[in-house]
């Protein structure tokens, strides 16, 4: 018996509409930030703090040195690497004039920050200590370390106040009372949030967190401190017996640090998930997401919310600046007499004296290469340079276009299609200016890029080709061993000034060789593997 046929019926697909977010006024505040700036340092960012006096510098703790960059420029203002071993939680002082860091090797150090000169050195823990802050009197400091302890220490006489020892894990967390100098927070991997009166012997109040804790904070009254561990956020009433306020759980891998923002009205936390969440103090609801493309290890913000700073696991630095109201208005501010024709007709109350300056209509010629390069023509962007003109007389413009070449990883592709004589007129160019400090670093990059593509095929060309390559090669090796040569120096010097620090007191600043030297570091980067 034959099944009865049925005719068809297509599937019905509702579309639906995604829904909408809502923007708020703390959505468009936050999105004037704007687009990030990033800096690569050599180690993971573990700690950055913000000097409260303008200009406002923040330090950045990576590897065995503390960075302290002018967040208007993003370059490097002072570097201090008076460190054995790895730097870690570098905090300024109230007044910005000091900074303290704490080191793997277990000592706590001072520096003026004006000079970089090492004030203070405190011996006294026997694991690395990884967190260090000024008390409120700002004539003492906190320190938390690996040895299970946390001290207090006397600036003026360089000795410990008082140590506890009542955690069974590391400290990795803690924060000073904004009200007493007497009191702190620490944080342990043992769970808990211990609050400390440096003048009795013990601790006054025990909260368990549940998860290690990874950051602490106090909210400016005082009364009320927030443990950060796991994938929770915790607030805590210290005078109702340290009461659980309320539990914040919004990210989903380990929350790392929190800071207080907006006059201290919001409260922002970074975490593993590569999220930095911005919460309502009064609600504590998220109010606000930045994304960020690897796990945050530490996050600081200036004063007014102007620059946000965010360090990440490999050693990025993203840096968001404020954006003025002329640029999220896109209007700009004039005189009267530079407006247009018809501006100066309609206004019936301008004066007779006053003169239009009419604007210069004439077209704006584009060189060659930058033609060909807004249409992706890479390779006839690069032969437009690769004159001997061009070359001789104006090498910052080939010197340029490779750098854009090479930040947009676009350069082998470029350098593919180039004649033999074109071939040659580079490689004489990267020889002849390979020395020159102005084209150093760009120049050896993109000769390493020249090697890659050019290393298989090179017989394959007429043999004065190949004798201007094996020159290229010899003058790289040359500066390979120059390289070299620079370290030993450094290290040398570096040994000779150290011990006539030793020997004599001098209350004059003294420079550091790496400060004579700033080349001497990049040259090692730019060492390429021949």
């Amino acid at each position: 018996m034959s099944q009865p046929s049925f005719p068809h019926k297509i599937t019905n697909t509702t579309v639906f509409k995604k829904p909408a977010s809502v923007l708020t006024q703390d959505a468009i505040y936050w999105r004037n930030l704007g687009s990030p700036v990033l800096i690569k340092e050599f180690g993971a960012i573990d700690y950055l703090d913000f000097s409260p006096v303008e200009p406002h510098y923040f330090a950045a703790t990576c590897s065995a040195r503390v960075q302290i960059y002018d967040p208007i420029t993003k370059i490097v203002a002072k570097n201090i690497n008076k460190f054995a071993q790895a730097a870690y939680g570098c905090t300024f002082r109230a007044d910005g004039r000091l900074v303290v860091a704490g080191s793997e090797e277990g000592a706590v150090k001072l520096f003026d920050v004006a000079s970089k000169k090492e004030l203070r050195v405190f011996h006294g823990h026997s694991g690395p200590v990884h967190r260090t802050y000024f008390a409120k009197d700002q004539v003492s400091v906190l320190s938390f370390s690996d040895d299970k302890s946390a001290g207090v220490w006397d600036i003026a006489t360089e000795k410990k106040v008082a140590n506890y020892t009542e955690h069974t894990d590391y400290l990795r967390a803690g924060a000073p009372s904004p009200i007493s100098s007497n009191i702190f927070a620490s944080g342990s991997y043992d769970h808990t949030v211990k609050l400390f009166d440096s003048r009795t012997s013990d601790s006054v109040l025990t909260v368990n967190h549940g998860s290690p804790v990874e950051a602490t904070l106090f909210l400016p009254s005082g009364g009320i401190f927030i443990s950060a561990g796991g994938t929770e956020i915790k607030v805590w009433d210290i005078f109702n017996s340290g009461k659980l306020l309320a539990n914040i759980s919004q990210h989903h891998k380990t929350v790392t640090s929190l800071c207080l923002a907006s006059n201290n009205s919001r409260l922002m936390s970074g975490s593993l998930d590569r999220h930095v969440k911005i919460y309502d103090i009064g609600t504590f609801k998220t109010i606000h997401n930045i994304d960020y493309p690897n796990a945050v290890l530490s996050m600081a913000i200036s004063a007014k919310d102007d620059i946000l700073a965010v360090g990440m696991i490999d050693g990025i630095i993203s840096i968001r600046k404020r954006e003025t109201l002329a640029r999220q208005t896109g209007k700009k501010k004039g005189f009267y007499k530079f407006a247009p024709d018809n501006f100066g007709k309609e206004r019936k109350t301008s004066s007779k004296i006053d003169t239009v300056v009419r604007g210069n209509n004439a077209k704006v010629m584009v060189p060659p290469h930058e033609s060909h390069l807004r249409k992706m023509e890479f390779s006839k962007a690069l032969s437009c340079v690769v004159v001997p003109s061009t070359l001789k007389h104006h090498p910052q413009i080939a010197a340029a276009l490779m750098q854009e070449m090479l930040r947009r990883k676009v350069l082998h592709v470029a350098m593919e299609d180039l004649s033999e004589s074109e071939i040659v007129y580079l490689v004489t160019f990267f020889r002849k200016y390979m020395g020159d400090s102005r084209f150093t670093r760009i120049i050896i990059d993109a000769a390493n890029v020249f090697l890659d593509v050019y290393e298989q095929d090179i017989n394959s060309f007429n043999r004065y080709v190949v004798s201007m390559y094996n020159k290229l090669l010899k003058m790289i090796k040359k500066e390979i061993r120059a390289c070299n040569e620079i370290c030993e120096l450094e290290g040398a010097l570096s040994m000779l000034l150290a011990s006539a620090q030793v020997g004599a007191d001098v209350d004059a600043d003294i420079v550091s060789y790496s400060d004579i030297t700033p080349s001497s570091n990049a040259l090692k980067d730019m060492v390429i593997d021949v």
